[in-house]
């Protein structure tokens, strides 16, 4: 990744976009307006967007969601911003793989972060909630375990047919991801970190991510560690979640715990992902969580939130926490103000939406 730009002491990023599919295009064209609304706000840095257009509509056309060269080219940005990838005309292993996949195993965004906490404004189902109480960070493994690709199909269509579904958890891949996770846990007031496990079952990688979080936990003694299997886990999260602060797991697991979390923060569609490459060799991605949801594309309802927090982490990852910070406080005077989406009560477009932070975002500067 090419160092940032810098002109007259403002820092300019330069972008890609990846709007994809369904309701991506969408958020991601709210999310491009608060930030360019953002960095003329700050005055210290801004941003350059390139839009690139892999979506299914091109595969549908060409054969490819991403063209020769594209995966190379993307290297030369310093972040990209992620809409959604989901058609219904396109079997999901095929979008996925094409695209999302491909772009965080080539980049080596090996970290997925998910932030969850409860927004002013915003509702938990979960009865007599104090908001306080669930603010957690959830970090996914993100380039390999049981999302690695590895096995295949044999004998297909026939009454013997085997297939197979290899998870592959290495030592590097586990101890770089709980190094990481640590060092996120230590940054943070409470520094807690449940390393969440399904050792007791699969006796072989998941008894070495236990063995290696250990190990890791050696180089932390400030930071608090317990270990828990993951069924116990969601249990834990509904029932107490004030006991709850950084989270670490595999692919599959805490793919499957974010989005239990981000319902129990009130809506899937306020939540937001940042796929890091923690040694900033490449270029992160950042993306909304809620998928592509084509059934309510060009409706204009598409709740924005969960891609302005997203754009709000891409900011933070930066380093410009105070503009982040207050992009965050924006968003939640927003959803206070009733000036929401359906999904999480409201009776706003996403247009209305919008406007609304862009206008918060002018008075807080």
């Amino acid at each position: 990744m090419p160092p940032t730009t810098i002109h007259n002491v403002r820092r300019i990023y330069k972008i890609a976009s990846v709007p994809g599919d369904g309701i991506g295009p969408e958020v991601i064209s709210a999310a491009i307006t608060v930030l360019e609304r953002l960095a003329s706000a700050d005055g210290g840095f801004e941003f350059r967007f390139q839009h690139l257009d892999w979506s299914s509509e091109r595969y549908k056309r060409t054969g490819k969601y991403i063209p020769d060269g594209g995966l190379e080219a993307l290297e030369d940005f310093d972040g990209i911003l992620f809409g959604a990838v989901g058609d219904p005309d396109v079997p999901d292993h095929i979008s996925l793989w094409s695209l999302r996949l491909a772009i965080c195993q080539r980049l080596q965004q090996y970290a997925n972060l998910r932030p969850i906490r409860v927004l002013r404004g915003v509702s938990s189902p979960l009865r007599d909630l104090e908001p306080d109480s669930l603010d957690w960070l959830i970090i996914r493994e993100n380039t390999e375990g049981e999302y690695a690709g590895q096995g295949g199909r044999t004998h297909v269509g026939t009454p013997w047919e085997i297939s197979t579904e290899v998870a592959i958890f290495t030592r590097q891949g586990i101890e770089r991801l709980m190094r990481f996770a640590f060092q996120c846990a230590r940054k943070r007031p409470r520094k807690k970190i449940t390393v969440v496990t399904k050792s007791n079952a699969q006796r072989n990688g998941l008894v070495l991510w236990d063995e290696v979080a250990s190990f890791v936990s050696e180089e932390f003694r400030d930071v608090e560690m317990d270990l828990m299997l993951v069924d116990a886990m969601t249990a834990r999260m509904v029932l107490h979640p004030e006991t709850i602060d950084t989270v670490v797991a595999t692919n599959l697991h805490a793919d499957i715990l974010s989005d239990l979390a981000a319902a129990l923060a009130g809506s899937i569609g306020i939540a937001p992902t940042s796929n890091i490459d923690p040694t900033r060799k490449n270029p992160s991605m950042f993306e909304p969580i809620h998928g592509s949801a084509c059934d309510i594309a060009g409706k204009g309802i598409a709740n924005p939130i969960a891609t302005f927090w997203t754009a709000a982490e891409m900011v933070r990852w930066f380093g410009h926490h105070d503009a982040a910070d207050k992009l965050v406080d924006c968003i939640e005077d927003v959803c206070e103000w009733g000036i929401k989406t359906k999904d999480i009560g409201g009776t706003s477009s996403t247009e209305e939406v919008t406007t609304a932070v862009c206008r918060e975002i002018g008075a807080a500067f």
